[in-house]
């Protein structure tokens, strides 16, 4: 078994030992598809890297592979590729991508037909064993089961002189981080380094959110077409995050704060190889789209690694309802009434019922559109025929038959599938992280040589209240106008970051945002469980909401289903906020 060592180094990963640029080019299937070429052309590289994964992406990358064993791959990295390799070996750029999804040695042999195609000359390898999908005991019905794996299989590859390096589930931070233990030979105990890159990596993974993208106060910056992102990473894993000249968007403290805080949870960031102290992590402007990210501390990783199980959930459908005009609650009610009435009639109530009004509607308006609410009907039973006929139908049958001006946004179907993420840990001696060369020698990676449970750290010392001498005058407002925020996913919970703009907007924020006054400000959150990490280095508090999004994003269990928004809906609501702030 390796250890990752530099022992089969064969050449150098880029062309400056003291500094290693690794770009990204892709945040999800579907991105950009023109961003490959892009970044390849744009300024000198060293490694671009490609993160196509997501627990969704799992699911779909899973009924592929369903229907043709063959693929289980992302497909669109392949059509990229198919002019972005031969400007990739004219620059000496090397790529890594977990675009393999749930068939790395598939890719690989289509990324050597497509080299041998275009007429150049790469050697291709691969990392393999984070499908544990035939190692079974995951219960009923589950059709993917792939374990994060670290860095170290990149690493070995990327040693090894490969020109392509194609992963399946790696964490999305170890395709930067894997590409640094490369270039500077670290070893497994260099925690602070790894840490360093593991932070990078967190930065780069989702492309143009580093750049501007999905940013709070995006009317700052040029946004029409954003530059994905790149990291000047140096030996001690500190590194500067930056773009290409004259590519669109910026990076500033704000953009590089907001991704930082994106899908976290606690100040401990774990994973495979180490677990990155974000409460260490200091940044800085250091120059026009130039962010320096230092100080960063790391500690032993979990002894386990997450494996994520996706499986076929049941069946669900959907049917939203436009009540336009006077008496919307009454009409709503009418038609829930007669909703449950035609279920009644069928015998036959799917097992999920939900009902949401949207209040989109004003008094006197001038366009039809802002004259109406939406009322959403989303229903879920493990049968398809308790979601099918009995709903589509009975939603039909009310057009001539229910509230005055009744009509829906779409047709009713007949119901369609959708998946369940859950997340488990696996000892992560039980996982065989291989990395296959390009030779086809396949090398075993070791698992960390130390490890450390994961546990929550204690909140630090809150800074002194901005009103600690005397009461402030306060004006009601939206809270955004003094505090950015990003929110995402995580299985079946959302984080939401929110940052200060100002060291006195913090002192008031990191004492009015409590738990409490979330909850009051959020009521969707008011019942379920809601831990607040602070994090002073960057003037932010994490919230961690427990089952705001059901089974996962697969299960579209709300109107947002990967809670991308939640943060917006916190920057709109309105607390009393010190006139000096604003």
């Amino acid at each position: 078994m390796s250890d990752g060592s530099p022992g089969s180094h064969m050449r150098p990963i880029g062309a400056d030992p003291a500094t290693l640029r690794v770009g990204n080019a892709s945040g999800f299937y579907g991105d950009r598809f023109d961003a490959l070429r892009e970044m390849l052309t744009g300024g000198p590289l060293d490694v671009l890297t490609g993160d196509y994964l997501a627990e969704l992406t799992m699911l779909i990358l899973g009924r592929d592979r369903l229907k043709d064993p063959a693929r289980g791959y992302a497909k669109t990295f392949l059509r990229q590729l198919e002019d972005g390799l031969g400007l990739a070996a004219e620059r000496g750029v090397r790529i890594v991508t977990n675009a393999g999804g749930l068939n790395p040695a598939g890719l690989a042999d289509a990324v050597r037909e497509l080299a041998d195609k275009v007429g150049v000359p790469v050697r291709v390898a691969h990392v393999a064993g984070d499908d544990l999908l035939a190692r079974g005991g995951w219960g009923e019905g589950v059709f993917t089961a792939n374990a994060y794996l670290g860095g170290g299989g990149i690493a070995a590859c990327l040693r090894a002189g490969a020109d392509v390096v194609v992963t399946g589930r790696v964490t999305d931070a170890a395709l930067v981080s894997g590409a640094a233990q490369a270039h500077f030979g670290w070893r497994p105990q260099d925690l602070d380094r790894l840490a360093g890159a593991v932070v990078a990596g967190h930065v780069l993974e989702c492309g143009t959110q580093a750049t501007g993208g999905n940013y709070s106060f995006f009317g700052a910056h040029d946004l029409l077409r954003p530059g994905f992102p790149l990291a000047e990473i140096a030996a001690d894993g500190s590194a500067v995050i930056t773009k290409h000249p004259g590519t669109g968007g910026a990076v500033t403290t704000g953009t590089v704060t907001a991704q930082l805080l994106y899908e976290t949870a606690g100040a401990r960031y774990a994973g495979p190889d180490v677990t990155a102290r974000l409460d260490t992590v200091r940044i800085a402007q250091d120059g026009p789209d130039r962010v320096r990210i230092d100080g960063v501390r790391g500690e032993a990783p979990p002894p386990t690694l997450k494996t994520g199980l996706t499986r076929l959930g049941g069946w669900r459908n959907e049917v939203t309802f436009v009540l336009t005009g006077l008496d919307v609650p009454a009409k709503a009610e009418l038609v829930r009434a007669q909703m449950d009435a035609a279920f009644d009639a069928a015998g036959r109530r799917p097992a999920e019922v939900r009902w949401t009004l949207a209040r989109t509607d004003r008094a006197d308006a001038e366009v039809q559109e802002e004259a109406s609410a939406l009322l959403r009907l989303v229903v879920r039973d493990a049968d398809q025929d308790a979601v099918g006929r009995v709903v589509s139908g009975a939603a039909i049958e009310l057009a001539l038959a229910s509230y005055p001006g009744f009509h829906v946004t779409a047709p009713p179907g007949k119901g369609t599938p959708y998946g369940v993420f859950e997340a488990v840990a696996v000892d992560a001696d039980e996982v065989p992280h291989t990395a296959v060369l390009p030779d086809g020698t396949r090398t075993g990676i070791q698992p960390a040589p130390a490890s450390r449970q994961l546990e929550r750290l204690t909140d630090p010392p809150l800074p002194e209240p901005l009103d600690a001498a005397a009461a402030l005058p306060t004006r009601r407002a939206p809270l955004g106008l003094v505090a950015g925020a990003r929110s995402g996913d995580k299985g079946g919970a959302a984080n939401v970051g929110v940052w200060a703009r100002t060291e006195a907007a913090w002192r008031w924020l990191a004492h009015e945002l409590t738990v409490e006054r979330f909850r009051q400000l959020l009521p969707e959150t008011a019942e379920l469980p809601v831990d607040r990490h602070v994090l002073p280095n960057l003037r932010a508090l994490n919230f961690v909401v427990d089952g705001l999004l059901g089974e996962g994003v697969a299960a579209q269990a709300r109107f947002d289903p990967q809670a991308k928004a939640v943060g917006e809906w916190l920057r709109a609501r309105h607390m009393d906020i010190p006139e000096v702030l604003l």
